[in-house]
Order: C-alpha cells, then structure tokens, then sequence
C-alpha cells in the first residue's frame, strides 16, 4: 500500500510503501486517533522495516492507495 502524507509549511509531502493492503483499517484508525487529538504522534512502519513519526499537529492530509494499481511502466495503457 503506498501511503502519502501532507506536512504542513514543508514544500514536500511524505511518501512511504507498507507491506500490504491488510493493515488499512488499522492504519485509518491510527490517523483518524492522530488528527482527532487522541495521539500526538503517527507512527507508521514501511515495508523495510523504518519507524517514522510525523507529529500529529503538522499533518495536512494522508493519502492511501494501493501500489499494485498505481504503478505503470511503459508505453502501453
């Protein structure tokens, strides 16, 4: 699942692969904890293994889409 996330007064939004699609509703709640307040931090570990922490004040919006369906290589459709 390819994950892109908006910070606020950055130039460049964050973008980071997960594993699979399985921990979707997992990772919606844990952003929905974060911009509801309940947390002050989202943490989200991508598919290497990297913990990252984007603090909950600074998120924008957080994009979630699936990467088989996004990447195409080619010339073809």
């Amino acid at each position: 699942m390819d994950v892109r996330i908006g910070v606020t007064q950055a130039p460049r939004e964050i973008n980071l692969e997960l594993a699979d699609d399985a921990d979707r509703d997992d990772l919606k709640s844990r952003v929905e904890a974060a911009l509801g307040g309940a947390s002050d931090t989202l943490w989200i570990t991508d598919k290497r293994g990297n913990d990252i922490a984007i603090p909950s004040a600074k998120i924008a919006y957080v994009e979630l889409g699936s990467a088989e369906s996004s990447r195409k290589i080619g010339f073809g459709d």
